[in-house]
C-alpha cells in the first residue's frame, strides 16, 4: 500500500494490518526455507509495507507527545 492510503487508516486498523503482515511474512519465510516460494521479492515488499505502517504510527505518537521540532 502507498503511504497516502495508510495515513487514512486509524491506529487500530494499522495495528491489525501490521499483525496480519507479520503473520504473512512468517508464512513467506517458511515457504522460502522449503523452496516452495514462487516470488521471493514479495518478502522484501512486505517488510517495507510493515516498516511504512510502523513509521506512520510513530509519527502520530510523536505528534501527540509534541516531539516534532
Amino acid at each position: 500500500m502507498k503511504a497516502v492510503e495508510l495515513r487514512k487508516l486509524s491506529d487500530e486498523e494499522l495495528n491489525e494490518k501490521i499483525k496480519a503482515g507479520k503473520a504473512e511474512l512468517l508464512n513467506l519465510r517458511m515457504q522460502n526455507a522449503r523452496g516452495s516460494l514462487e516470488k521471493p521479492d514479495k518478502i522484501n515488499l512486505l517488510k517495507k509495507d510493515i516498516a511504512r505502517m510502523l513509521t506512520i504510527l510513530n509519527e502520530r505518537k510523536n505528534e501527540t507527545v509534541g516531539g516534532n521540532k
